[in-house]
């Protein structure tokens, strides 16, 4: 009889150290506290009630990771001894509030995906209209003591899961709306200690029944490859640039295990099974202490197991993956403290989860996730004398923000489909290896030395900014070893500081790849981890840990950080494009492009669709300084298939505007009508249909879905946006190249 395809989601929940040092020049009032609220408001809004919900299917069994320094902030909360800045603020009786906090409040206080968590609430939205619409100026000129008020209740009310909305007070209050009084907002924060009070036992009780497996992560969630050796780096990219100073402490890796061994073991009442290792992060060094701690299994991402096969994993035009047998099963690796097993990801389905589906209606995304399953199963099935596992791994916690009513409406569908699936069966990593160990070996030695992102160190290492950020860590780690009489028992302080500082999340935000309105609070946070291990240690705190790691300042150009979802509507919402990249037209140009009328271009993907968007001088007006015309124009590099030069005169004989191109999306400003068309034999253009969308307003944003393109995952398209009128060549932009993009 032949096996169900068995399906491992993995959820990792995981928040770096908030919590404040002192600061890095001297010991401030605040030291002990939180510089930001996020694990108190992913608390609220996503731990519990992914398990709530899954309760509710007990069919269903799945996996889910917290992070040791997660668990010890969550308890900080629950014992009322962490105080954010936002808690505090909420707090504080209004007449108290002066106009730093005021400034403070109408800066921070919309710290939230506006289309899911305030959109939702009238008078939420209400306040953020007139901050967006009026500036933050007026509001603190404006407001009166009750909108001040009321936003501080909204922020906090609107990050409590829509799952606890029938609790009979955040009934009240979601219907009060507004005119919140300091009780009310006491008790919504009381209402938050609440619902963290109960995530670790809920947790405890469903790993009990068999329902759940819980696994940890090494303590502080360091990269445990980089921590043996920072020459990791360069088996990915061997020619990568790295720290002055290499840091080679091998021996911190038993630490980091064993104090999250411990933690586990203390709350829950057993020995963990599974490691999820730092940004899925491996390497052969690490091997035998995972195994050596007693762990039986870990996790990593398709792209590491690639490269330790020597394979690259392609897909069809579906996404569904060539030669699926080596995926979709567990591995074993030798090492000389044992075996352990691991199992790879598939990265796709898991961002999809991640980042794709929040923007699609939940029927139809459930419906492609369990289409994606079932061509899995089928592919599977000719060689189906063995039972074969998928495993979706991924983030549990930043990408819900981004569905309607927090990923509730989605999860219940997608369980109950799968409750009712006879084909698809949910387990736990553990009890899948249990019943069926692997039959495949990894040589240990052949496991690539790599992560999540692109099988490489790069997000952590490499970068200018993030080898100075290695190169403090790496002497505050030596000023340690030289005081061999500072042990974890006799000066805890030094030795904790460190682990903090070690921690992955610091060196992800510093320099190129990812960047937050908060970049500047963790480069002071990584800063003052490390004083506070010289002071610990009775040393001078250096000079350059008192200074910035890297300068913080408005970007300028830039290229994506993570797949987007904008509305297309033309309002251009500064969220909705956060993580797209960015190309400078106008005015940050210098003087000789003061006067263009187009600002800036805009730019990203998620796995539905290529995004575009033009910001536009303020007052301009399409048809008059603006070309009421818009041409997008690409190619796919290094692949052969027909291309065409651009159908318009007047056109300058220069790159990139003489090379040939495979599509084109034209675009009628002025009726906001589209068109696609794509190259075919002998140069000619063929029209093509297209569900293309196209929204003017403020500016102008496009969204191209890739299955109008028929084209595969992984492309790399160069494209142009071209201005013309009638027919005749205006402007072109980028100005002096193509924009790169890689189709997802």
């Amino acid at each position: 009889m032949p096996y169900p395809l068995h399906v491992a989601f993995i959820w990792h929940q995981h928040q770096p150290l908030y919590k404040s040092r002192g600061d890095a020049n001297y010991y401030s009032p605040s030291e002990g506290q939180y510089r930001l609220p996020w694990v108190r408001l992913h608390g609220t809004k996503d731990y519990l009630d992914l398990v709530l919900l899954l309760e509710r299917y007990p069919k269903l069994h799945q996996t889910v990771n917290l992070v040791p320094s997660l668990i010890m902030q969550i308890e900080d909360y629950v014992a009322g001894t962490a105080l954010d800045p936002y808690l505090t603020a909420t707090v504080t009786p209004i007449e108290q509030l002066d106009r730093p906090l005021k400034e403070f409040i109408i800066e921070h206080f919309f710290d939230a995906n506006r289309h899911t968590l305030i959109d939702p609430h009238p008078r939420y939205s209400e306040l953020y209209g007139q901050r967006q619409d009026r500036g933050r100026g007026w509001c603190l000129e404006h407001w009166e003591a009750q909108d001040y008020s009321d936003l501080l209740a909204w922020h906090n009310l609107a990050w409590i899961d829509p799952l606890f909305w029938d609790d009979p007070e955040i009934a009240a209050w979601l219907e009060q709306g507004k005119g919140f009084t300091l009780s009310d907002r006491q008790r919504i924060i009381a209402k938050h200690r609440e619902i963290l009070s109960r995530i670790i036992p809920q947790h405890r009780k469903m790993q009990e029944t068999g329902q759940l497996e819980v696994t940890t992560t090494p303590y502080t969630h360091p990269i445990l490859p980089l921590l043996a050796d920072t020459n990791a780096g360069r088996v990915a990219v061997p020619n990568m640039a790295l720290p002055e100073s290499r840091f080679q402490f091998a021996e911190d890796i038993p630490r980091h295990l064993n104090k999250a061994w411990q933690m586990y073991e203390e709350r829950f009442g057993c020995a963990p099974r599974g490691l999820w290792p730092s940004e899925q992060s491996v390497s052969p060094e690490m091997l035998p202490y995972v195994a050596k701690q007693g762990f039986n299994w870990l996790c990593s991402d398709e792209a590491v197991l690639g490269w330790s096969l020597k394979y690259f994993f392609h897909r069809d035009e579906s996404g569904n993956v060539y030669d699926p047998e080596k995926l979709y099963r567990p591995y074993r690796l030798e090492t000389t403290a044992g075996d352990l097993a691991i199992v790879f990801r598939d990265h796709r389905l898991s961002d999809l989860i991640g980042f794709t589906y929040s923007a699609m209606e939940p029927k139809r995304a459930v419906r492609d996730l369990v289409g994606h399953l079932e061509a899995i199963s089928r592919s599977l099935k000719p060689k189906n004398d063995q039972p074969w596992l998928v495993t979706i791994a991924l983030d549990g916690e930043n990408c819900w923000e981004f569905y309607p009513q927090d990923g509730k409406p989605f999860l219940e569908m997608l369980y109950q489909t799968l409750s009712d699936h006879s084909d698809i069966k949910l387990v736990t990593v553990s009890e899948f290896i249990e019943q069926h160990p692997p039959t495949e070996t990894i040589p240990a030695s052949q496991l690539h030395s790599g992560s999540w992102v692109d099988g490489s160190f790069t997000t952590w290492i490499g970068d200018p900014v993030k080898n100075r950020a290695w190169d403090l860590l790496t002497a505050a780690r030596q000023t340690l070893a030289n005081h061999p009489e500072a042990t974890e028992e006799n000066n805890p302080e030094a030795w904790e500081a460190l682990y903090a500082a070690e921690g992955s999340d610091w060196f992800w935000w510093f320099g190129e790849g990812h960047s937050s309105n908060q970049d500047a609070m963790f480069d002071q946070l990584f800063r003052e981890h490390l004083a506070a291990l010289y002071r610990s240690l009775n040393e001078p705190v250096p000079e350059n840990v008192r200074q910035p790691v890297e300068v913080h300042e408005a970007q300028g150009d830039h290229v994506p950080q993570g797949f987007i979802h904008p509305a297309i509507d033309g309002r251009g919402d500064e969220q909705d494009w956060d993580k797209a990249g960015r190309i400078e037209v106008g005015g940050a140009r210098g003087t000789m492009h003061q006067s263009s009328p187009i600002q800036r271009l805009w730019y990203g993907v998620d796995h539905l669709n290529l995004y575009v968007r033009l910001d536009f001088q303020t007052g301009v007006q399409i048809g008059k300084e603006i070309p009421p015309e818009l041409n997008l124009l690409w190619y796919y590099a290094n692949q052969p298939m027909h291309n065409s030069p651009i159908p318009l005169v007047d056109l300058p004989n220069q790159a990139p505007l003489n090379h040939a191109f495979h599509h084109q999306l034209g675009v009628n400003l002025l009726t906001q009508t589209v068109w696609l068309q794509e190259a075919g034999e002998y140069s000619r253009w063929q029209s093509r249909a297209t569900r293309a969308q196209v929204g003017v307003d403020r500016c102008v944003e496009i969204a191209v879905p890739w299955v109008d393109l028929q084209i595969q995952p992984d492309y790399l398209l160069q494209l142009i946006v071209v201005f013309s009128e009638g027919g005749r060549y205006r402007q072109v932009l980028p100005e002096d190249g193509v924009i790169a993009i890689a189709v997802p």
